[in-house]
């Protein structure tokens, strides 16, 4: 198992991703797309989630595919940002066909980043063209860090809180197939160990992504107690994808398989205020020879993925004018 060579998603070929942001607004979007459409599904286990036709992606629903998946910031506000993903789809005849009119299929899901310091107060969402800005600027190669859905949210609400962001990592199998994930952190619990600059998801870190200083080793998160949950709701969002062939309901079992990444990597996740939620895509590109041994591979991979996403995510994130939370290189890395 290695990373792929850009370590981002878009190694699963045929995706692209596409984000927007507004620096005033201290919010932004993130858009998945592929060269067609592809399988789909979710897994939600947190408490407080803000969703967009996920009830699509259920096994049991007509449609088996979508045409672009979307995070967003804006807490309820950002869901109008998979509006103007819609918009981009039809825009070049993307969409499920019913009779003469395509109806591009796209779930999209939110993070709170409303109290963050940015000026929310608009007289008309701001999402909408944030979505589409995001879907136009779909390419292979995106920034991490302080962009997009990322743009500004929080990670670690009840201890040592830092400017969160967006994550991305690969990883190839030994069988060829390749799985990414892509994640907005803006999670209640803590990516780092204690209030040092140790990350949780140190134990799967490959090549250094995100500082190389390997597990703490010293800290117990049991001894923790915390009695000052913050007003609002949090939520990391995240979406896993492969290039192996899977059906729905494959594609729901690497999504629940991911959320383990989350939690190796965030302490504690999927809280009653967080609205913690994968999705899972796969492109279909590559057959799987062993259903049972390959899929297990693949929810292996994709947790680690996950994992080492998040970690990536705080560590690129860059300070900015008006930040309320510090980032993770200002508190331990001033020369990064």
């Amino acid at each position: 198992m290695r990373p792929g060579p850009r370590n981002l998603i878009t190694d699963v070929a045929s995706l692209t991703v596409g984000n927007a942001q507004d620096a005033t607004l201290k919010s932004g979007v993130t858009v998945l797309t592929a060269d067609a459409p592809f399988v789909a599904s979710v897994s939600v286990m947190g408490g407080a989630p803000g969703t967009r036709d996920i009830a699509l992606l259920e096994p049991d629903k007509t449609v088996q595919q979508v045409d672009a998946l979307v995070l967003s910031g804006g807490s309820a506000f950002g869901l109008d940002a998979v509006s103007g993903v819609m918009d981009g789809l039809r825009a070049v005849g993307r969409g499920f066909a019913i009779g003469a009119a395509r109806v591009p299929i796209v779930p999209g899901a939110i993070l709170f980043d409303l109290l963050n310091g940015g000026d929310k107060g608009w007289d008309v969402s701001p999402y909408p063209a944030l979505g589409r800005a995001a879907f136009d600027a779909c390419d292979p190669d995106f920034r991490i860090g302080s962009a997009g859905a990322g743009m500004a949210p929080r990670a670690g609400a009840t201890g040592l809180t830092l400017k969160g962001g967006l994550g991305s990592a690969s990883v190839i199998l030994d069988n060829g197939m390749t799985v990414g994930a892509l994640v907005a952190v803006n999670a209640l619990g803590q990516v780092t160990v204690g209030d040092g600059p140790h990350f949780w998801a140190a134990p799967f870190e490959m090549e250094g992504e995100f500082g190389g200083l390997g597990p703490s080793g010293s800290h117990n998160p049991a001894a923790e107690l915390w009695v000052d949950t913050p007003q609002g709701s949090a939520t990391t969002i995240a979406i896993v994808a492969t290039d192996a062939a899977l059906t729905q309901a494959q594609a729901k079992r690497l999504a629940t398989a991911a959320h383990d990444g989350l939690a190796r990597a965030i302490v504690p996740a999927h809280t009653a205020l967080d609205g913690d939620l994968v999705f899972a895509c796969a492109t279909g590109a590559v057959e799987m020879v062993d259903v049972v041994r390959d899929g297990m591979r693949l929810g292996h991979a994709a947790a680690i993925c996950l994992s080492r996403a998040v970690a990536r995510a705080v560590y690129a994130a860059r300070p900015a004018e008006g930040d309320i939370f510090p980032t993770w290189s200002e508190m331990f890395a001033p020369d990064l």
